[in-house]
């Protein structure tokens, strides 16, 4: 597919043990109708076959560089702050490495960034739990009325978030220093969205992972959910420094507890 501005784009993938699941993800990112210039694969000290995986689409991708990385210091946001700190394109795409992506996932992307102009900083896709379906339907029309009314808040998980490169980096990208919680891709987009707005659209989804049957371990609140859908964007600063750090502080909610898959424990009793 042509791009008709020029922009170039990165996908940036951690991974840590997930040779279940990292080999199809990658598949469909080999898909693209919109292939990706680089694809960078962040292997975050993984101890299963995972980086075989990583290696073995290096070597048979033919649509762009692919770049392979390695972060001992657990966390995602230390293998995500890895890998952005070594993309060149002007876009960047944050993939999780249980996740599939349509064939049309990055050309819709690149086609909301080009509409939105320069003020458009960060494009999100839903998450959706099928390729089709009454329960895709009803996703997407949520998505579409929630995100009409509340603009400027975050309306997808990390695994389906998009980014001016440039704007990324200049507001420091996923850190541990800056926020070292759960609900990080919620916090980051608190920073982005200071710089423009972003972009959503029905046609834009993913197929989210089914596997965490369980992560109350991880998940804030109903009550914290509300407050951060009735705070002012003014006022977004406050929720998320004042009010959710201490909370989460409160209950260790560590974004390293996402290392402990307590669902996979739990398929084991």
């Amino acid at each position: 597919m042509d791009r008709r501005d020029g922009k170039t784009w990165a996908v940036v993938i951690p991974y840590y043990n997930e040779e279940d699941y990292l080999g199809r993800t990658l598949e469909t990112i080999a898909g693209q109708d919109l292939s990706p210039d680089e694809v960078v694969l962040v292997d975050n000290a993984s101890t299963d076959g995972s980086a075989a995986i990583a290696k073995s689409f290096a070597d048979r991708f033919t649509g762009g560089e692919v770049n392979l990385l390695y972060e001992p210091k657990p966390g995602q946001a230390a293998a995500l702050a890895r890998g952005i700190a070594e993309v060149e394109s002007d876009l960047t795409a944050i993939c999780d490495a249980d996740t599939i992506y349509p064939p049309s996932y990055l050309a819709v992307a690149d086609r909301l960034f080009r509409e939105g102009g320069e003020e458009t900083v960060a494009v999100i896709a839903f998450g959706v739990s099928a390729e089709d379906g009454f329960g895709h339907k009803m996703t997407l029309a949520k998505g579409r009325i929630v995100s009409a009314l509340l603009g400027k808040q975050c309306h997808g998980g990390g695994y389906a978030q998009a980014f001016r490169t440039e704007v990324l980096k200049k507001v420091g990208g996923y850190s541990q220093a800056l926020w070292p919680y759960c609900l990080k891709d919620h916090e980051l987009i608190n920073r982005v969205v200071k710089e423009g707005r972003i972009g959503y659209s029905s046609e834009h989804w993913c197929v989210a992972s089914d596997r965490r049957t369980s992560r109350t371990n991880v998940r804030w609140t109903l009550f914290e959910r509300i407050m951060y859908h009735i705070t002012p964007a003014a006022q977004k600063d406050w929720f998320f420094y004042d009010f959710l750090k201490s909370r989460f502080e409160a209950r260790g909610l560590s974004e390293l507890r996402l290392r402990e898959r307590e669902w996979e424990q739990e398929g084991t009793n």
